[in-house]
């Protein structure tokens, strides 16, 4: 068991959405581009992309890390950068997967990602067994990416993953359903409309990758990521509509199935994943549940260092959880 710190908030960043806003834009130490490519081919002919910073003594036996980050970001959204460089500087080596048309795969794919592609994730963590056969493997999910990483914890009981051997799910959105109606709420609808205004012009920028956008009507523009979701992600991925797909995709009842270390990282007052549903969700043996009362989304900025480095709150247990594994 890891001992866990108080978050106490920086002075100037209480509550959810301040954490969450402040999260988004700042980017702590940056850190110079230096990753190794892998292309991964998927089932369907789309491919992803792999970013593989191998640590300078790195051996094959220890640690690999594969980071799947969240809605419309990438291999470089600060997060997974910052996140990445922390984890070469104990010596783990990190592969952040850029999901189906983002980042460097932005003209690889005809399908879109979606949050519950665990599929995809299974083909980056097998890539990532071909590329580090002896090394353990954890998988760290921030957001939409944290639902697909305990999706796929819940399907490895039924088909087995290799060298995986732990998950970490930050701000998971275990209900998609829950989350859809809590995004429309009052002042969350501000992050719906970013979210929504983010994938569409991620759609509208690949209609020649994607020719079965052809067949959709593209304007008016839609203002909610439920609507973006029923629209456009739901109709080309093989889905009846929005409701089929957050309940297919929706990691919520495969939590209890999951028997690898999983760890679940999230706020309390995150405007994005309603704490709810983590209070009614069977979680299995082998999950720890680690809520603190602020933080926001994928956030958690600290009012000192304490015995950090920095006020990343978040990344240091992260950091402190894995050190703990290997114990």
């Amino acid at each position: 068991m890891m001992e866990v710190p108080p978050f106490i908030p920086h002075p100037l960043l209480q509550g959810g959405h301040r954490q969450t806003i402040a999260g988004a834009y700042l980017k702590g130490h940056a850190r110079r581009y230096q990753a190794t490519q892998h292309q991964v081919e998927l089932g369907d002919g789309d491919r992803i992309v792999l970013h593989d910073d191998r640590p300078r003594n790195w051996q094959p036996h220890d640690r690999v890390v594969l980071m799947l980050h969240g809605v419309s970001g990438c291999h470089g959204s600060a997060y997974m950068v910052r996140i990445a460089g922390k984890l070469n500087d104990v010596g783990i080596r990190t592969l952040r997967m850029d999901m189906r048309g983002c980042g460097a795969g932005a003209k690889l794919a005809q399908h879109p990602g979606h949050a519950g592609r665990s599929e995809d994730a299974r083909a980056a963590a097998l890539k990532a067994q071909s590329l580090c056969p002896d090394a353990p493997l954890t998988i760290i999910g921030f957001s939409m990416g944290g639902n697909i990483a305990l999706k796929l914890a819940g399907e490895v009981c039924r088909l087995p993953l290799g060298n995986l051997d732990s998950i970490i799910a930050v701000a998971p959105p275990v209900d998609l359903i829950l989350c859809g109606q809590n995004i429309d709420i009052g002042v969350n609808r501000i992050y719906s409309r970013n979210f929504s205004r983010r994938l569409f012009r991620f759609i509208r920028d690949r209609c020649e990758q994607m020719p079965q956008l052809a067949e959709l009507r593209l304007y008016p523009p839609p203002t909610s990521i439920v609507e973006f979701d029923n629209r456009f992600t739901a109709p080309l991925s093989g889905f009846r509509d929005v409701s089929d797909y957050y309940t297919q995709s929706s990691a919520l009842p495969r939590l209890k199935e999951i028997t690898l270390p999983t760890l679940i990282l999230s706020a309390e007052d995150d405007p994005v994943i309603p704490v709810d549903m983590f209070y009614r969700a069977e979680l299995s043996a082998s999950t720890t549940l680690l809520l603190t009362e602020q933080g926001g989304h994928v956030a958690h900025i600290a009012r000192s260092r304490g015995g950090d480095m920095d006020r990343w709150w978040m990344d240091w247990r992260i950091i402190d959880w894995l050190a703990a594994l290997a114990n």
